[in-house]
């Protein structure tokens, strides 16, 4: 299924989350993969409660949010009436907000920085709450954008899990917009295995089949379930 012919609008998000899930499935199978090893990620950042509920009663359970307030705005209620909900932090995250963060979220994908992956380290202590951490990984080295250089890469996991004892599960990418986003993800999966890690979060609406084919454990779907943002 192409992903151009998955354009949804605000009244019909259960059925695009179905097809979204289709096209992983058929991605994966197509890579010779387990249809279960990709877990989607309904990015909801922006889009108001009322249209995140039919793809919570549709079954999604994994959500992702850019900004800390917004999700501590709707997250919260939405858990009292779907508690095994998966809350992941897939925006950048300051270092003033890491204790809220740690609160609110399951599993925190923008590790990008020593001072962020040690406060989040003493917010771990402080609580006794352990969070899954990805790394991310600016893999287009855009002065713009947040994350670690390639040629870092290694280093840093080495700090997270040996320095400070961060449980990083994975590692995360964003690539440029308007490139080919398959060697990005082919070099996301390589250094994910030179360091052992098995957790991939890459892919979004226009891209994810490809990254499902590259090896994503984790993709960050948001306007193809939604529709387009305002």
């Amino acid at each position: 299924m192409s992903v151009d012919t998955l354009q949804p609008t605000a009244h019909d998000a259960a059925m695009s989350l179905a097809d979204v899930r289709e096209a992983i499935a058929a991605a994966a199978r197509d890579a010779g993969r387990a249809p279960q090893e990709v877990t989607l990620v309904a990015v909801s950042k922006t889009v108001e409660v009322a249209r995140i509920e039919p793809v919570l009663a549709a079954g999604q359970r994994h959500f992702g949010e850019n900004r800390v307030q917004e999700a501590a705005a709707k997250w919260p209620d939405l858990r009292r009436v779907y508690p095994d909900v998966t809350l992941h932090l897939i925006g950048p995250l300051q270092t003033n907000k890491v204790r809220e963060a740690v609160a609110l979220f399951d599993v925190i994908h923008s590790v990008d920085r020593p001072k962020l992956g040690g406060a989040l380290a003493r917010e771990f202590e402080r609580t006794g709450l352990r969070r899954d951490c990805f790394v991310q990984v600016n893999t287009g080295e855009e002065d713009q954008k947040s994350g670690i250089y390639p040629d870092q890469v290694d280093a840093f996991v080495a700090e997270c899990r040996d320095g400070l004892g961060l449980p990083v599960a994975g590692l995360m990418c964003i690539p440029p917009a308007g490139e080919n986003p398959v060697p990005h993800f082919a070099l996301l999966a390589e250094m994910a295995r030179r360091n052992g890690i098995d957790q991939l979060s890459m892919g979004m609406t226009a891209d994810y089949p490809g990254a499902v084919a590259l090896g994503a454990t984790h993709v960050r779907v948001g306007r193809a379930i939604f529709g387009a943002r305002d």
